[in-house]
């Protein structure tokens, strides 16, 4: 009885090892957690975000209208200039050298302007005292019409040649902030050729270009909000004030720019933004099914994501293959293989088995 009493309390003592152990091992048990997206058809969400660039309302390509060596130069990056500072140069001299032969022109044609206008009247007076002929002061008025249509077209050509020497200077045309320098004294440049930048505005706006799929719902006016991942995350009030008829070819959307309400010495020309439009109580007429591009693996058999199924707070992923169309702003077009309302994983996608249970 004593020997059948030990033997009971081992193989309990035993049970209860093994309870714990088991217990022990189940709590260690670890799920790997992951991201993801509900598939929707594009245009059902309530906000849609999409990337910009920030840049003043007014930004000048400061270039030279004529071509030549620089010979002057004073401009540099961040550089506060005022309207009308003179700000480079060229060496002109082939506009120079041209303005000088018009002016020669110009004085050669005036000496001869005057000289048949002394003609012109002499022979005047001659021929009212019947001394002169009459072809003789016709000649006379000829003559002196002629100079005169010659020494005002040698006037204007010294306009001209001097608008041309004028086209070798660069004037700030207003008062604003250097952004970019892309030439520097000493170079031969042509004429047109961009040589700096000046940020001349004095309001923050976000150029970015919108899909064909909302473009219809965007109008002017129409309040926004923008971050910066370069300023955390900051938000700023914002609204649209240009809105294009037309696409662009290069990029296949439409170029949208946003005011910003409320900007900050912060914000740089040149800084990535998001801009979040509220769709709320706007009709988008798109019915494409578009996923994330970071949702989609690729192997030999094709491209496919994982798709999530959480079924009473156990969640397991499948390797689910799919067709795809076109890739738009949004992320891929999906032509087969998912339905509305499945969950998929948008992240680590190279660390999941088919069949892995998951922590979402």
């Amino acid at each position: 009885m004593k020997k059948l009493s030990h033997i009971l309390i081992g193989v309990f003592s035993l049970v209860l090892i093994y309870s714990c152990a088991k217990e022990k091992k189940k709590e260690e048990k670890f799920l790997r957690p992951v991201k993801y997206t509900e598939v929707t058809f594009s245009g059902k969400e309530k906000e849609r975000t999409f990337s910009g660039t920030a840049e003043t309302d007014k930004i000048i390509k400061l270039s030279f209208r004529n071509s030549g060596i620089i010979s002057q130069f004073d401009i540099k990056l961040g550089q506060k200039v005022n309207k009308g500072q003179l700000l480079a140069k060229l060496d002109n001299v082939q506009a120079r050298l041209s303005l000088e032969q018009a002016v020669t022109q110009l004085n050669s044609g005036a000496s001869q302007m005057n000289t048949s206008k002394l003609s012109l009247d002499r022979t005047r007076k001659l021929y009212e005292k019947g001394s002169a002929s009459l072809s003789n002061f016709e000649s006379a008025k000829n003559a002196y019409k002629t100079a005169k249509e010659s020494y005002e077209s040698a006037k204007r050509s010294v306009s001209i040649q001097e608008e041309q020497v004028r086209y070798g200077y660069i004037y700030a045309p207003e008062d604003g902030v250097i952004a970019a320098v892309t030439s520097e004294i000493e170079e031969n440049v042509s004429a047109g050729q961009t040589v700096a930048t000046l940020n001349a505005g004095r309001d923050m706006e976000i150029a970015l270009g919108i899909p064909e799929s909302v473009i219809n719902v965007i109008k002017e006016g129409m309040e926004v909000e923008v971050s910066f991942s370069s300023l955390n995350q900051k938000t700023f009030k914002a609204k649209v004030t240009e809105v294009a008829p037309a696409v662009n070819t290069n990029t296949a959307t439409y170029p949208v720019r946003v005011m910003i309400l409320n900007p900050t010495s912060e914000i740089k020309s040149g800084m990535s933004a998001n801009v979040t439009f509220d769709f709320r109580n706007k009709k988008i007429n798109d019915k494409r099914m578009v996923i994330p591009t970071n949702a989609v693996g690729e192997d030999s058999k094709g491209r496919f994501v994982f798709v999530i199924n959480d079924i009473e707070n156990t969640a397991t992923v499948k390797k689910q293959y799919i067709t795809l169309g076109e890739l738009t702003q949004e992320g891929f077009e999906v032509l087969s293989g998912l339905t509305e309302g499945q969950k998929i994983a948008t992240a680590g996608l190279q660390t999941l088995l088919d069949g892995q249970e998951v922590k979402l």
